[in-house]
């Protein structure tokens, strides 16, 4: 969110109201700010399942590929052994490090295809200057209501977060034209 309007709550149950009330008014870009996991925030903000799992399945498939490949590419053609009466390109003998392979480029590329997704890092915002915000990792539960939502209209968005329990409303970031 680079700019809005932040409502502080007291309860995550409060917050949870005030957000299926906002959906139910028109709202869609909202957001919360909690100090730990809430359960139901999800839902009540709409919020889909992440892709994240779907982008890293090719990623997971070379990792393991590549792993295999690298082992039968040694073993069975640039470099085979007969130890023991063993094949030179025995499967089973591969499982282990295809399997760690998967794992590391899945590892890796998420941490990076996470960052991107949530465009981090982001080493300011403009929330961090509203005043109390800072309690948002302590005691206290905001929603922030995008600027870009075209349901908000100011004076009328701060009145229903009055209205709905908000113990402070205020605008961060640039205000729209």
């Amino acid at each position: 969110m680079r700019a809005g309007l932040l409502a502080e709550f007291e309860t995550p149950e409060a917050m949870l109201r005030a957000i299926a009330e906002l959906r139910s008014r028109g709202y869609r870009r909202l957001d919360a700010f909690t100090p730990y996991p809430v359960r139901g925030v999800e839902e009540a903000l709409g919020l889909r399942r992440s892709p994240l799992s779907w982008i890293l399945l090719p990623f997971a498939i070379a990792g393991a590929a590549g792993g295999y490949l690298v082992q039968w590419h040694n073993n069975a053609y640039d470099y085979p052994l007969n130890v023991g009466g063993r094949p030179a390109h025995a499967p089973p003998a591969f499982v282990p490090i295809t399997f760690e392979m998967m794992v590391l480029a899945t590892a890796l590329s998420g941490l990076v295809v996470m960052l991107l997704l949530a465009r981090l890092p982001e080493l300011w915002s403009p929330v961090f200057d509203v005043p109390g915000f800072e309690r948002a990792s302590i005691d206290r539960f905001w929603i922030g209501i995008d600027a870009r939502d075209p349901a908000l209209i100011r004076p009328i968005a701060e009145r229903d977060l009055t209205v709905l329990g908000a113990r402070a409303v205020a605008w961060a970031g640039k205000e729209r034209r």
